[in-house]
């Protein structure tokens, strides 16, 4: 089915099962730890080995030798498999640093070797007997000292990313009122619950994994292009995933360790990585430094605005652009944004939970925030002023829809933010300083082509297959959803099987496109099949009505079941029209914060967000999303830091208890709206994904409500207690 135009009326605007909120489908294996989980898939393959994967102790250079005849020694110990005795393995999809062989290190605990044994404990233990003697290079490791050389990123096509609109320097400079100011943001962990972890055994020349992956049919091809094989004799196998944002995207050393490590030993092994790996050896969001400026009307108008930002990365790819959300939220007729990447010699930065934008908007929102208070302007009236009516860094284009202002002012409503008291520090709660903020957030909504087949069996029963994983998104139930609408059956005569490459391909989870992709792939298996059905009893099925397990035609009703067993397979693909269209979510995220006015101590209080993201499919599993990401905002507003050794080139506190994350006592209340919107451009639902948009500005809420609170203005992300103590109020004057 391709997709080529403006969704009309259609079922999906009657609907009585999708919109409407359902309890996930995936609720009691999860709560009855039934779920079945990469490394606990203890009945896939007999005779588990287990692999522990041990990580370089330098951050560059070589290995000039590996002793193991020890750990190959030790009780337990079935193979080592050394990087010096392989060859490097190929790149797949997404990857930048190299995952295993050969004796060059690019980065601290990247994978050198693995030992396999008969338990985890032996393998461990055998691990540490590894002698290992390196030839250490220097590095850089410092953003700061290496962003003055850093060269334009690659935009599409590999031009430079440098984007000019009008004349920016000239505006900036008549600008009556300006800002120019400078942020900063840390490396930052995905700090999944599940690790990454994998099982792998060969039969023959065919692989199968079990793993712990977002996208399937990307670690299909990519396991074949690290290993050297043909993509149809790896199977991938994925239905449960204990969270990845953005982390399982590409295949890391887990995957490529477990299907080595099995070949040498000719059993199947497990691999989990251990947390330090996570951090180090995996993917992280890379560091940021923001410069804005923001020139304005005295009545508020910008008229030019810049954002320009630095990451690094290996070999000064693919850094994280922090100015992606930029030329599409407020109007300006002169503008620049520029996004630079410095070589650095740390672990892999890649995708996290809206890459580019999560980061952006730390900076962004409250550059807006600080222009208002040059102007003396409340910060919702600045943002409204500026509300564009093409898309600001490209004129031509037209939104989709966008409802931000309609966002803005019923936020301000439910949060009572005519209470708000524009001179900071001015709301005292006995010895707690109380501010409040807001912010802006957009990110775009894309889709890709998605399958799926659906069979239905004698008794009417449903089945939906599809290669679309469940990261603790929801995609079971909503795609049991979608399915039990199109067929006019009941959520129970339903059943959705997902995450294995035997199944058609999907969009995936990632980027905020697979809810909207994958429920649109469904939807057009279904549409299939509802045709084979009607070809085969003799009725047209674009004008049959599917309800209640019956099909209803102008002179006679059947029932589902009459059809017999039956088998449709379809994909969704979206047409050319779309790219007239900027298609994005919106949203407006407020905070409440106390701050102890004589120890500092910051308490977030409450938050809200106001969601304008087209039909919300589930509202009960996309209020989780999205509160899950103003939590995730939240920390790396105050805590969240990968504190990086600049001597040797590693992140330090890379474990759960000193890489600090939110805790429940940490975000008390959180309430979120999804206004009545529908956006037919999307797709045939009329839905986009929401998922990331809940961390696109809360963090920017939390500063800005932070500064209401004390009139402490920091740009250093986190906003730790030490960066703002020495400024708090005299306690006399309190």
């Amino acid at each position: 089915m391709e997709f080529n135009a403006p969704a009309g009326t259609n079922l999906f605007d009657r609907a009585k099962i999708v919109g409407h909120s359902t309890p996930r489908i995936d609720g009691p294996l999860k709560t009855t730890g039934t779920a079945p989980y990469a490394y606990e898939r203890h009945d896939v393959a007999p005779d588990q080995a287990y692999g522990y994967i041990v990580g370089s102790a330098i951050a560059k250079g070589r290995i000039v030798s590996m002793d193991v005849a020890d750990a190959r020694a030790a009780p337990g110990v079935i193979a080592v498999v050394a990087a010096p005795d392989y060859a490097p393995v190929g790149q797949g999809q997404g990857n930048i640093a190299p995952l295993f062989g050969g004796g060059e290190i690019a980065h601290y605990h990247q994978a050198i070797a693995c030992v396999v044994a008969e338990t985890f404990e032996q393998a461990r233990a055998a691990s540490s007997l590894i002698r290992t003697r390196y030839d250490r290079a220097p590095g850089m490791f410092d953003l700061a000292e290496a962003a003055p050389g850093a060269s334009l990123a690659k935009g599409r096509g590999g031009k430079p990313d440098l984007k000019t609109l009008g004349n920016f320097e000239a505006a900036f400079a008549a600008a009556p009122v300006k800002l120019d100011a400078k942020y900063t943001t840390p490396d930052e962990s995905h700090a999944m619950m599940e690790p990454h972890a994998t099982i792998a055994a060969w039969k023959g020349d065919q692989l199968t994994l079990w793993t712990s992956n977002q996208m399937i049919d990307w670690a299909k091809s990519s396991m074949a292009e690290i290993l050297g094989i043909k993509p149809e004799n790896v199977r991938v196998d994925s239905p449960f995933i204990g969270g990845g944002f953005g982390g399982k995207l590409f295949i890391r050393s887990d995957a490529v360790m477990a299907a080595l490590a099995a070949k040498a030993t000719g059993r199947p092994v497990k691999i989990a990585l251990q947390r330090p790996l996570v951090a180090n050896n995996t993917t992280h969001r890379h560091a940021t430094i923001q410069r804005l400026r923001i020139g304005a009307e005295r009545d508020g108008r910008i008229t030019a605005i810049a954002h320009e930002n630095w990451s690094g990365n290996i070999g000064g790819e693919k850094g994280e652009d922090g100015t992606l959300q930029t030329p599409k939220l407020y109007a300006g007729a002169n503008r620049l944004t520029a996004n630079y990447v410095a070589a650095l010699d740390l672990p892999e930065g890649n995708a996290m939970r809206a890459p580019g934008e999560a980061a952006g908007h730390l900076a962004l929102e409250v550059a807006m925030d600080e222009l208002a208070e040059r102007l003396g302007m409340d910060p919702i009236e600045l943002r409204i002023r500026n509300e564009p009516e093409t898309v600001p860094g490209n004129p031509g284009k037209k939104f989709s829809q966008r409802n931000l202002v309609r966002c803005l002012r019923q936020g301000a409503d439910l949060f009572g933010w005519s209470h708000r008291r524009s001179k900071p520090g001015q709301v005292r709660d006995g010895r707690w300083l109380v501010g409040m903020g807001v912010a802006a957030g957009y990110r775009g909504g894309p889709v890709q082509k998605s399958g799926a087949r659906v069979h239905m069996g004698n008794d009417g029963q449903i089945t939906v297959e599809t290669d679309m994983t469940d990261i603790g998104t929801g995609s079971y139930t909503i795609i049991a959803q979608t399915a039990a609408e199109t067929m006019g059956v009941s959520l129970d005569r339903v059943t959705v099987k997902l995450g294995d490459s035997r199944f058609p391909a999907s969009a995936g989870s990632g980027g905020q496109w697979g809810a909207a992709s994958s429920t649109a792939g469904a939807y057009a298996a279904c549409v299939s099949l509802r045709r084979a059905i009607g070809a085969k009893l003799g009725f047209d099925a674009d004008t049959a009505t599917f309800a209640e397990g019956k099909i209803h035609l102008s002179n006679r009703t059947i029932a589902l079941s009459d059809a017999g067993p039956m088998t449709a397979e379809d994909s969704i693909t979206f047409g050319e029209f779309k790219r007239d269209y900027d298609v994005g979510t919106y949203a407006a995220h407020f905070c409440e914060v106390a701050v102890e006015a004589y120890t500092g101590e910051c308490r977030v209080r409450r938050m809200l967000a106001v969601c304008d993201a087209g039909r919300i499919l589930n509202p009960l599993s996309a209020r989780s999303q999205v509160i899950g990401g103003m939590v995730m905002a939240a920390g790396a507003a105050l805590m969240e830091e990968l504190a990086v050794d600049k001597r040797f080139g590693f992140f330090v506190n890379h474990d759960l208890a000193g890489y600090e994350v939110p805790v429940h006592a940490d975000i008390p209340h959180q309430e979120v709206v999804f206004l009545d919107t529908q956006d037919p451009v999307s797709s045939p639902l009329k839905a986009k994904g929401v998922g990331e948009l809940g961390i696109c500005g809360p963090g920017a809420a939390v500063a800005n409500a932070l500064y209401n609170a004390t009139g402490v203005r920091v740009r250093n992300y986190p906003i730790t207690l030490d960066k703002y103590l020495e400024g708090l109020p005299e306690p006399e004057a309190i």
